[in-house]
């Protein structure tokens, strides 16, 4: 059963890949989540999923309209394939005066229109994961969350110079900028770093900072 702890209205445009998986986490985590779609056939197999679907185009304004799209707050645009209907729904969306829309883009060129247009978060799902990739490659990073202003939060082994020795002692903070914000050990509950907390060959660190001085810290040994 999905958790009763919100009720917030959401409004999805386009179930594919992108648009079917936010629709399906928002009404898991207990949201009542209405979609659009233009799809028969992708509007059918999320029957009984969501709230409601209504099968239609939402780059015609009147279907948005008819949607009652003004009286959302928050609105989910998934439509990737066509970036001209992309930017027509979004555009949509933002004349009905939703304050909150998220739009998937496809490319720059993409992301720079539906960001003139007043889309207030843009989302690019593939050039994030390409990047994310990157940083896990070679296997010094478990996980790696950037956000827009070139900060990020990391998953990560212990440098070699942290290991036997407490956070105070390593002098991590001083030495690179980051800050380590918590330790797991194997088997244990992760608990917030302090400078007091030991460091073993074997823990998991949660590193934040400057995304420049994360990869100074990952970098080594």
């Amino acid at each position: 059963m999905p958790a009763k702890n919100s009720d917030l209205d959401v409004l999805v445009v386009g179930l594919g890949r992108f648009g079917g998986a936010a629709a399906l986490e928002l009404r898991r985590l207990g949201h009542r989540v209405v979609a659009i779609e233009k799809d028969g056939f992708l509007a059918e197999k999320f029957l009984g999923r969501l709230n409601s679907i209504i099968h239609a185009d939402a780059s015609d304004a009147e279907v948005i309209r008819e949607a009652k799209a003004s009286r959302y707050k928050i609105a989910i645009v998934g439509v990737g394939s066509s970036v001209e209907a992309s930017v027509l729904t979004s555009a949509n969306l933002v004349d009905a005066g939703i304050p909150d829309i998220w739009a998937k883009a496809t490319s720059p060129e993409h992301a720079r229109i539906l960001d003139r247009i007043g889309v207030q978060h843009i989302v690019r799902p593939e050039a994030d994961t390409g990047r994310r990739v990157a940083h896990l490659v070679g296997g010094k990073l478990q996980d790696y969350i950037e956000f827009d202003d070139g900060f990020a939060i990391v998953k990560m082994r212990p440098p070699t110079e942290a290991i036997g020795f407490t956070l105070e002692q390593s002098k991590l903070r001083s030495k690179y900028g980051v800050t380590i914000v918590g330790v797991k050990a194997p088997g244990e509950d992760f608990t917030y770093a302090v400078p007091s907390t030991k460091v073993s060959a074997h823990d998991t660190l949660i590193v934040s900072g400057p995304t420049e001085l994360l990869e100074r810290l990952a970098a080594r040994p």
